[in-house]
């Protein structure tokens, strides 16, 4: 399959022929894979107040759907359907959108959502493009508000139509920043696997009057040691742990009044 890789500035539009796409029946696939727990994945809206949006949030997969409201009366058409966590995993994940008028399958991996949007009308208007990996900026406060997609995309199918080979025949414009490239590049980053005996042990700095340390953790467990390094000369120690699932700070001075601070943040 076609590979594409963004940036996570790089936007991709798909641009109708006519400039206005009205349909009842939608079927939207593709497979994407990441590390980043927050990004635009595809958006196409419409100025009768139509849009569709598939994003990650909190490493979650959102898809929201408005196939239009009535602004003086009583039809609210905002649909939003959530599946799915852990998805900032950087495995591959394939989505798959059916929609016949007000009814929809969601598929992600094997788990299958129906439902049905909200409002009256069946019909999606979308103006101009349908975009992958991001919202092209508008000036509106919702296309600066959301993070582009970063990471990689295969098989993207918009009914009927391969975008992927689209992109790779050059047959697509993407946005002029950033960089779209034909081959999922790899993060860097080297996950460590602890169980409850083991351990990661580090040569401290001598003379040094600054601590600064920074990592990405995942774990079921609500308690733990994340970590621990004692000051030179018996001057006290820093620790950081997980308690009840909130992450604390714990430092230690032995000759300052202030002898302990403790932090704690996050759930």
């Amino acid at each position: 399959a076609d590979v594409i890789n963004f940036d996570g500035h790089v936007v991709l539009p798909y641009r109708f022929r006519n400039k206005k796409m009205k349909t009842l029946k939608d079927v939207i696939a593709l497979k994407f894979k990441t590390s980043e727990s927050e990004g635009v994945i595809l958006h196409g809206e419409g100025q009768q107040g139509d849009y569709i949006t598939l994003e990650l949030k909190k490493a979650k997969l959102v898809f929201s759907l408005n196939l239009g409201s009535n602004q003086l009366g009583p039809i609210y058409g905002h649909t939003s359907v959530m599946t799915g966590s852990l998805l900032d995993d950087h495995h591959w994940h394939s989505v798959v959108i059916e929609r016949q008028g007000r009814t929809i399958n969601l598929t992600l991996d094997r788990s299958v959502q129906h439902f049905r949007t909200n409002g009256e009308f069946d019909y999606l208007d979308l103006d101009y493009e349908i975009t992958f990996g991001g919202i092209p900026f508008s000036g509106k406060p919702s296309s600066s508000s959301r993070k582009n997609f970063r990471g990689c995309m295969e098989s993207i199918n918009y009914n009927g139509i391969n975008i992927t080979d689209l992109a790779r025949r050059k047959k697509l414009e993407p946005s002029n920043v950033g960089n779209l490239s034909f081959s999922c590049v790899e993060p860097y980053t080297v996950p460590v696997f602890f169980n409850a005996t083991s351990y990661l042990e580090v040569p401290g700095r001598v003379n040094q009057d600054l601590l600064s340390v920074s990592f990405q953790f995942r774990t079921w467990n609500p308690n733990g040691l994340l970590l621990f390094s004692h000051f030179a000369d018996n001057l006290g120690y820093v620790e950081i742990d997980l308690t009840e699932s909130k992450v604390g700070v714990h430092v230690n001075v032995t000759q300052t009044k202030m002898s302990q601070i403790d932090i704690s943040s996050g759930q």
